[in-house]
């Protein structure tokens, strides 16, 4: 009989150790912990191999049992390669094949052969081979996994997180994380070619809550005191300039507590980049070349330069976003000119009151039953429009309810200016100048839609968004905001707007757009604490809460700060995209659901009073 195998374990409750005596399975259950390492991995073998005894290491991925003959697909993240076992060749290990079920671990030795003809697999690098098996270890068993490991699997995303070391055995899930690997190993290459130096910033820091809402973190030592993660090493990266580090980059986690999509994380990756002594012009081509080595190597793909740019008004004027998907035309016109003498009272209303009247020309979407232009209305309402005044092309005219409010005249420049033909279809909005033009550009990527104009064959579009405003309005709390971020440097002719008018300023930065998203965002800084002081004034931050906020940076600012700049890439978003990914939790190893929780691990969860009472805290229901 053979002797059970005894483990000893201490461990400590309290103030009492306890001795814990568990009894395992005898020791040949223990036999698969021994194992001969691979020789090969299951993606290795060619014709080149046959006839070597190889070893082979992975899990079962799919298994045949045809009676005699027992047919294995075994798996790493290399590939899959067939391994065989036949009674004729090996009894002893074709009787233990009969056990193998899917996701066992198992070692195979064996002799590597050509597959008979009319049996090879052109889908597998592996597939003109396989290995005949004369020893099987199984290393370890598997409960039936709750969703098949393959590579379209139908399992819902909640199924898929909550076993997410499941669904990371997938050969997508592994190939985007593998992309990944490659994107960081291109970003720290270029960049150290480049002089710069990756310097790593503080994870517990100062909070300066402006914008998203920060994740705070208690401190034990210092009662009702709080670090918080940074959502950006915004003032970190400064202060390196002002110490004399005139190139950093780094590969940094950040935080925002803030609401959840399919492009958002409350813990995300940043390539982040500062640079002294420059300005937009050199930024971009520092961007401009990590971009081409991205496409280049990540993607195979070529990028011309320099890449074109669209200034904030243009993008928004003619795409109705800061972020345009150039891959497909559909271009929004302003209608202001072709109707400034109207005496239709709605457009009358927005031009004096300097609105916007917008078009967009639907091609042959003309005959748009009236069903579907009120599906079409309240699409667009439910996204905060008044209404949608759309017009049929035909041959003998224009047709619309509104038509009764527009001259000949009217009509014949709408038409000439669009460039509608026959069988067309226009569409307008009116009002508030972005507003308006943000609801359009949304209209416009629905009828895209429609129309199937977005497909992953179109080629890629990449280009610069630039001169945004450096204040935005908000209506709710009436007052205004810095658009990118407080340290961003308005443009030197706007500074003495500041006060006066500040919605006519226009900022130092720029927005990275690929493919109709933001990838990478920045601006060149405010380097002088007298004119900080002057933003800070502008925003309604008094002296005392810039001081309490502020006051380590302004007075770094104080010492000799060099002119200087930067961009942040959304790194996790950039990959998204080179993997043909729709959410960012594709290419994110552990990821948050859309309410910010682990399915795989529960988190966030509960902690013990104990922890609380030390942290100084108290929960109220």
């Amino acid at each position: 009989m053979t002797e059970p195998v005894i483990f000893f374990c201490l461990f400590k409750l309290h103030n009492s150790v306890f001795l814990a005596l568990t009894f395992l399975k005898p020791k040949e259950y223990l036999a698969g912990m021994h194992f001969k390492r691979r020789t090969h991995t299951c993606g290795d073998l060619r014709e080149s191999n046959i006839g070597q005894s190889v070893i082979l290491n992975g899990w079962v991925d799919t298994r045949r049992d045809l009676g005699g003959l027992i047919f294995i697909e075994l798996r790493d993240r290399y590939g899959i390669t067939q391994v065989v076992f036949e009674p004729g060749f090996n009894e002893e290990a074709h009787n233990t094949g009969k056990h193998l079920r899917s996701e066992f671990v198992i070692s195979v030795e064996g002799i590597v052969r050509k597959r008979p003809d009319g049996t090879e697999n052109a889908l597998i690098a592996t597939g003109t081979v396989d290995v005949m098996v004369n020893k099987l270890s199984i290393l370890n068993e598997a409960k039936t996994p709750p969703f098949q490991i393959k590579e379209d699997t139908d399992a819902g995303e909640d199924l898929r997180l909550k076993y997410r070391y499941l669904d990371l055995r997938r050969s997508s899930m592994q190939k985007n994380l593998m992309l990944r690997h490659q994107m960081y190993q291109i970003t720290r290459k270029y960049f150290d070619e480049q002089k710069f130096i990756e310097i790593e910033t503080p994870v517990l820091m100062k909070s300066t809550p402006e914008g998203a809402r920060d994740f705070l973190v208690p401190s034990r030592l210092h009662k009702g005191k709080f670090y918080a993660l940074p959502q950006s090493p915004q003032t970190y990266k400064q202060i390196l300039m002002v110490s004399g580090f005139d190139r950093y980059f780094q590969v940094v986690k950040c935080f925002r507590d803030e609401d959840l999509r399919a492009d958002r994380q409350p813990e995300f990756t940043q390539i982040d980049v500062e640079m002294s002594f420059v300005d937009q012009e050199d930024i971009f081509e520092v961007v401009e070349g990590l971009m081409k080595r991205f496409f280049k190597e990540a993607w195979n793909k070529e990028l011309a330069l320099p890449l074109p740019r669209l200034s904030f008004d243009e993008a928004m004027e003619r795409y109705g976003s800061d972020k345009p998907d150039l891959r497909f035309e559909l271009e929004m016109k302003t209608l202001n000119h072709v109707f400034e003498n109207t005496t239709f009272k709605v457009f009358q209303d927005q031009i004096q009151n300097k609105g916007e009247i917008t078009g967009l020309v639907a091609p042959g979407c003309g005959d748009y039953t009236r069903n579907q232009l009120d599906m079409l209305t309240d699409f667009i309402k439910k996204l905060g429009a008044g209404g949608l005044i759309w017009i049929r092309v035909k041959e003998e005219g224009l047709e619309s309810p509104t038509m009764k409010f527009f001259t000949d005249e009217e009509q014949a420049n709408l038409t000439t200016f669009l460039g509608a033909k026959p069988g067309d279809l226009i569409l307008i909005l009116t009002g508030k100048k972005y507003k308006t033009l943000s609801l359009m550009g949304m209209l416009r990527l629905e009828m895209a839609r429609r129309l199937n104009l977005i497909n992953e064959n179109l080629e890629p579009k990449l280009l610069w968004v630039i001169d945004f405003p450096l204040f935005e309005w908000d209506e709710d709390t009436q007052r205004y905001y810095a658009m990118h971020h407080l340290f961003t440097s308005p443009n030197i002719d706007d500074i003495p707007f500041m006060e006066s008018d500040p919605g006519k300023v226009k900022a130092r930065a720029y927005d990275l757009v690929l493919n109709g998203s933001e990838v990478a965002g920045g601006s060149i800084r405010i380097h002088s604490a007298e004119l900080q002081a002057k933003m800070f004034k502008s925003l309604g931050i008094t002296e005392e809460e810039a001081e309490h906020k502020f006051g380590f940076l302004m007075n770094a600012f104080k010492y000799g700060a060099p002119p200087h700049g930067g961009i942040a890439f959304g790194f996790d978003r950039l990959a998204m995209i080179f993997a043909g990914e729709h959410s960012i939790r594709e290419v994110i190893a552990f990821p948050k659901t859309a309410s910010g929780v682990s399915l795989m691990d529960e988190a966030p969860s509960t902690v013990d009073e104990h922890q609380l009472k030390e942290l100084h805290i108290r929960i109220r229901n």
